[in-house]
């Protein structure tokens, strides 16, 4: 059985081709307060700034879409257990986005804490509200989920019940 690494290598550039880009993709893996993932990092060199930008795409729009097709595409008919998560990159956007939302998620974690009431985050894609439901879940005492449909769900914080928390 191939890899996940070399899977996701081969389908993105696959895919970035069709799109009439040749450009190489690295991978590794990795495990941080969002979960385990493997990262695909479409390298940018070669690319002009205007097609990164339409890569990217507005807000992460685009990347948000190949990412949700790797995903899918990848861990069709694997078992839960089988399936790898995989994230994928280009010149420094999914970092800088996780400082925003590790930012995000504290203030939030903190704010439900010292107030007692929901905190609720808007404006994240399915994949943030997953790495951030992830991320809140090492803060004692506070529960997450989501609330709404597509495309106004949103993540709620809020202290645990004290039925949960005894």
């Amino acid at each position: 059985m191939e890899s996940a690494e070399k899977l996701g290598i081969e389908w993105l550039e696959s895919l970035l081709r069709h799109q009439g880009l040749d450009v190489k993709v690295e991978t590794s893996l990795a495990e941080d307060e969002f979960g385990a993932s493997c990262w695909l990092t479409i390298q940018a060199n070669g690319l002009s700034d205007e097609q990164i930008a339409t890569l990217i795409g507005d807000q992460g729009q685009t990347l948000d879409a190949m990412q949700y097709l790797a995903n899918t595409t990848l861990n069709l008919g694997r078992s839960p257990e089988e399936q790898q998560p995989y994230t994928i990159e280009l010149a420094g956007h999914r970092a800088k986005r996780k400082a925003e939302l590790i930012t995000l998620a504290t203030e939030a974690a903190e704010t439900a804490q010292s107030t007692g009431e929901e905190f609720e985050i808007k404006a994240l894609s399915s994949a943030e509200r997953r790495q951030l439901h992830h991320f809140l879940g090492t803060y004692e005492g506070l529960e997450t989920f989501s609330r709404g449909r597509e495309p106004d769900r949103r993540l709620v914080v809020r202290p645990a019940t004290a039925a949960e928390s005894t």
